[in-house]
């Protein structure tokens, strides 16, 4: 991470990731890439379903894989990539027979490393094999929710899951939020943790690095109209003047649960992750 002196007041404070210091390639896969328009939290119609996105730099699309179907294909990776779609790095692959792709990159990945997705592959940085063939400990990423799905979990920068336990046909997991879950034994993961580790502790520092990545100013409902939130109006600084917290349409905010008490996969969580402190 690499700080700056604060010669302005942009600059204190402000972290940048090194990128020398993890990237090893610097010219794209052609044949990988395609140009893309960001929808920004704009629908079909142009409107805004999503608040606080738009502008932003341009960027260039990386087909990045995610399916678990070159099994037995040794691979050799050519080199570590930035992808300004994702928070990890993606690592440039060459498999055996002659195709290219795109793979998310583990921490511990190099250029020259030797790589392979097979059920007796090594238990090793990089590898992917099924969750069956892990021994509790080995840290996972890009975790499939059931077998041939394509990797779901798992995916961001610095994330893991830990296989804890294996019995009759699932896997035990301990989630980065500190959930307890079982997999089907059979679904595929790759055995690491997911590079940029450093990615959280980016600090912007200054409004304009925030609309380089495509977010929009934050208005503080307080600062709003009666007619714009329920927060709105008042002279000067007003208290909240409701009984609990809302968001613009009124909606509860903080401690509102939306999972569906329904949901398929409700069965196969062991222990719900721990409830967070409120800062004081």
């Amino acid at each position: 991470m690499k700080l700056y002196k604060p010669t302005t007041p942009g600059r204190r404070g402000m972290t940048v990731i090194e990128y020398r210091k993890f990237l090893s390639k610097k010219t794209k896969e052609k044949s990988l890439t395609f140009g893309f328009k960001r929808s920004v939290g704009r629908n079909s119609a142009g409107r805004i379903t999503t608040r606080h996105k738009g502008s932003g730099n341009k960027r260039l699309y990386r087909l990045v894989s995610f399916k678990y179907d070159k099994k037995g294909i040794p691979a050799k990776v050519i080199g570590i990539e930035y992808d300004p779609n994702r928070s990890a790095f993606i690592a440039a692959v060459n498999y055996k027979d002659g195709e290219k792709r795109y793979l998310l990159a583990d921490k511990e990945m190099k250029e020259g490393q030797a790589i392979i997705h097979d059920e007796n592959a090594p238990v090793q940085s990089g590898n992917a094999l099924p969750l069956s063939k892990m021994t509790p400990g080995t840290f996972v990423y890009n975790v499939e929710l059931k077998p041939d799905g394509g990797a779901k979990l798992i995916r961001s920068a610095g994330s893991h899951a830990e296989v804890i336990a294996q019995e009759d046909n699932y896997t035990t997991l301990k989630m980065p939020s500190k959930e307890i879950r079982k997999i089907p034994a059979k679904s595929w993961a790759t055995v690491g943790v997911p590079s940029n580790e450093e990615h959280g502790f980016v600090v912007f520092g200054k409004a304009g690095r925030s609309r380089h990545a495509g977010i929009r100013p934050t208005v503080r409902g307080s600062a709003m109209n009666p007619v714009d939130h329920p927060y709105g109006g008042g002279e000067g600084a007003q208290p909240r003047g409701t009984n609990r917290p809302k968001n613009k349409w009124g909606r509860g905010t903080r401690g509102v649960k939306t999972r569906d008490k329904k949901k398929y996969s409700t069965r196969l969580i062991v222990s719900r992750r721990p409830k967070t402190k409120r800062k004081k």
